[in-house]
């Protein structure tokens, strides 16, 4: 009598059938070219970003609250990259901000939505049009619930502070395991957003939320990686000719230039996956 393949031979076939559906997806295309077009979006937009949601949740809370946590959160990473003074300095901007400094600000805010789209476009055959307009228009809303996506990791900082004083094996595990697990399910709306609606094709919404779940957590990991490449003993500006300034903003352009690899990576993740599910329905 036999038995059917076993669990381990069943999830072995799934992952090749999905490694290979990746592998067909990067197929005549230059990921390295298109992820840094997507990270030129990425650095007009962020600071606009930041500063917005922190505008808008300061309205929801108050200013103080809002510059308090990023003052805790600031002592918890590490000082290179002059990281605490830019976090006081953002906070600063950010709850300050005037209604004519928002509304200009959404401006270059909406870039990234229009790099999202054009560069997820590139892995489909999807015909579109006005492409930088509906990119752009799609991530407007998105800029609503930042305060209830950014909330909630402020409320953390305070226990990642208490962590950071206790020090030990423990605590470091334990800090580590909640930053990633905040950072992951704070992430996981707005790429749900981006991969359904700022995406050309319209992915099924089963599809949609695995993937944008599974890229959420890559993420989370990469970004505690960039958290310990911050406390490394490293002089950034050393290939630059001792300009400090010029090599953070170069290892800044880096991670962020990796961020967008795993974004894209995900989103083929979340088309095969889609093919896959199609298979089987």
């Amino acid at each position: 009598m036999t038995t059917g393949p076993s669990w381990l031979a069943r999830w072995h076939t799934e992952a090749d059938f999905l490694m290979r559906s990746v592998r067909r997806g990067l197929k005549g295309r230059d990921l390295s070219l298109i992820a840094a077009g997507l990270t030129f979006y990425a650095g007009i937009s962020v600071v606009p970003l930041l500063l917005l949601a922190l505008a808008l949740t300061s309205l929801w809370t108050s200013p103080e609250a809002v510059r308090g946590h990023l003052a805790e959160l600031g002592g918890v990473l590490p000082g290179e990259l002059g990281a605490p003074d830019a976090l006081a300095r953002l906070a600063e901007a950010g709850t300050s901000l005037s209604p004519l400094g928002g509304v200009l600000a959404l401006i270059p805010m909406t870039f990234y939505g229009e790099g999202l789209r054009r560069a997820l476009l590139r892995f489909t055959s999807e015909q579109d049009t006005f492409t930088g307009a509906r990119g752009r228009l799609a991530v407007v809303p998105l800029l609503l619930v930042t305060p209830v996506l950014l909330y909630p990791l402020l409320l953390v900082v305070p226990v990642l502070a208490d962590l950071d004083r206790t020090g030990g094996f423990g605590a470091g595990v334990a800090s580590v395991a909640l930053g990633f697990y905040a950072v992951l399910f704070a992430l996981v709306g707005p790429l749900v957003w981006g991969f359904r609606v700022v995406a050309p094709g319209m992915l099924p919404w089963r599809a949609v939320l695995i993937g944008a779940f599974f890229t959420a957590a890559s993420l989370s990991g990469f970004l505690q990686g960039f958290t310990l490449f911050l406390a490394l003993p490293l002089s950034l500006g050393a290939p630059f000719g001792g300009l400090e300034v010029i090599g953070g903003m170069v290892a800044l352009g880096l991670w962020l230039f990796l961020l967008h690899l795993v974004v894209i990576a995900g989103w083929l993740f979340t088309q095969a996956l889609d093919r896959r599910l199609a298979l089987v329905d």
